[in-house]
């Protein structure tokens, strides 16, 4: 490689088309170096009687094959093999190597499933091809996935809350639901062409959770309007000082209201502590949640969504005058400051008397109607001025931006249809990369398979070992 870069070749080249013999032979080092290390591990390893971890003791049979995928292309592993009829059989080194059950190293498999939490599968199989020469099938990365987010679950279950140091003193919740298309499981055999109205597939609802700690930030309501309508440089600056939301925890599950919120009651309750000054929970006005949200968090101050109201005006706003009419817009300054001031009740009033008018068109009446409806049976979450003179949230972006992102983006793509373990176990190992939970994750799904596969503690490499691979080490050496 030396030779490489030095020759008289070298000096004719691109620095593009060095770099690319480069990664190519430092590919194929790996793979030989891989090999070396599987080799002289196998010659090391004991080929005496093997004691099992129940005590059985079985005789040497012979040295067999297994496949190991990496990253540097398919490698054998030939290891001793210990067998005796009608009592078992055992491969140590599979143990001592913490072998996975099939052939795909974790290094690779976590770059695939990285990926794949971000992109469509069969995207995934060619970025891994173009860059590696590895060929992987769609089926593959999708089943490292479901298997590879099975222990999702457990691992929040023991992980402890954040920090208190980095935490702030308002805890905030939201919930939202977002749609996920899935495959019907038909009896009959799928038409060729559907009818008008017809689909092929149906969608389940994702609850999507989020939780985070903010500084309070005290606002005046004519603040808020002058920033929600962009009235004045000033306010654009000072949103874009707003406090930052601490410690992000985003989940989705297709499994419920019920299943969604158990689950992110146990995460507030990790992160509870005499830290946790304010309790808030931001919702969009969806009742099934609130009245959830009201059993599973009794301490949370609940808040109707600034922006779900407001978009209610925007529509009563476009009924009375329509798109165009430069009227609209003062209209809904108006009625957004009596919002945000707790004047709720008067723009309630209002509506009704317009709709009850005989001018009133149908469709005029039915939106009126609508919106009053659901600011009175709102009004408890509505107290805006309270709110705002507390420091709190009032608008729920990050839920919504949460249902984009975290949902929406990755199942909503062109032609896609999941099926429902899919999806969850999708949005499970998604919520890790969001979580920045990665390598922490990993570390704790390669302990719990050792664990299931062997029964033994995980491989732990010696203290010096250890200090050899770390980067301060690896500087000095340079």
């Amino acid at each position: 490689m030396l030779d490489y870069v030095t020759n008289e070749a070298a000096y004719q080249a691109t620095a593009d088309q060095i770099e690319r013999g480069l990664f190519k032979q430092l590919i194929q080092l790996g793979r030989q170096l891989l090999l070396l290390f599987f080799t002289l591990r196998s010659q090391q390893s004991s080929r005496e009687t093997c004691t099992t971890a129940v005590g059985v003791s079985l005789p040497y049979h012979r040295d067999t094959k297994r496949d190991y995928v990496s990253i540097f292309g398919k490698l054998p592993i030939w290891r001793p093999y210990f067998y005796q009829v009608g009592v078992g059989s055992a491969c140590p080194l599979d143990a001592a190597l913490s072998l996975g059950e099939d052939s795909y190293s974790d290094m690779l498999r976590e770059i695939a499933a990285y990926l794949g939490v971000y992109g469509v599968y069969h995207k995934v199989c060619d970025i891994i091809a173009r860059f590696l020469d590895l060929r992987l099938s769609s089926r593959v990365v999708q089943d490292q996935i479901l298997t590879d987010a099975a222990d999702v679950d457990t691992y929040y279950q023991q992980k402890p809350g954040p920090e208190t140091v980095g935490e702030a003193a308002v805890l905030v919740i939201q919930a939202d639901g977002k749609g996920v298309p899935l495959i019907v499981e038909a009896e009959m055999p799928a038409p060729v062409r559907l009818g008008k109205g017809q689909k092929r597939g149906h969608k389940k609802e994702a609850i999507v959770t989020t939780a985070y700690t903010i500084a309070p930030t005290p606002r005046t309501p004519e603040a808020v309007l002058a920033s929600y309508y962009k009235l004045s440089a000033v306010t654009e600056k000072r949103a874009a000082e707003h406090p930052a939301p601490q410690n992000k925890h985003v989940w989705a599950t297709l499994d419920g209201k019920d299943t969604a919120l158990e689950r992110l009651a146990h995460h507030i309750q990790m992160r509870e502590g005499v830290h946790i000054l304010q309790r808030v929970a931001l919702c969009d006005g969806c009742e099934a949640l609130q009245t959830r949200i009201a059993s599973y968090f009794p301490n949370h101050t609940q808040i109707l969504d600034f922006i779900h109201a407001n978009e209610y005006l925007w529509d009563v706003a476009t009924a009375l005058l329509g798109e165009d009419d430069q009227k609209r817009l003062p209209w809904m300054i108006q009625h957004t400051r009596q919002l945000l001031a707790g004047q709720t009740r008067a723009v309630i009033a209002e509506f009704r008397d317009l709709a009850a008018q005989p001018p009133a068109k149908a469709h005029q009446r039915e939106q009126l109607t609508k919106t009053a409806n659901y600011f009175e049976r709102n009004l408890p979450y509505m107290d805006y001025p309270t709110y705002l003179a507390h420091g709190w949230p009032i608008a729920s972006g990050v839920i919504e931006g949460a249902c984009r992102h975290f949902v929406k983006d990755r199942c909503e793509l062109s032609g896609m249809r999941w099926s429902l373990q899919g999806a969850e176990r999708l949005l499970r190992l998604r919520a890790v990369a969001e979580n920045n939970d990665w390598e922490a994750y990993h570390t704790y799904r390669k302990r719990r398979r050792h664990k299931r596969l062997y029964n033994q503690p995980y491989p732990q490499l010696a203290a010096a070992e250890l200090l050899a691979l770390t980067p301060e080490t690896l500087a000095i050496a340079a």
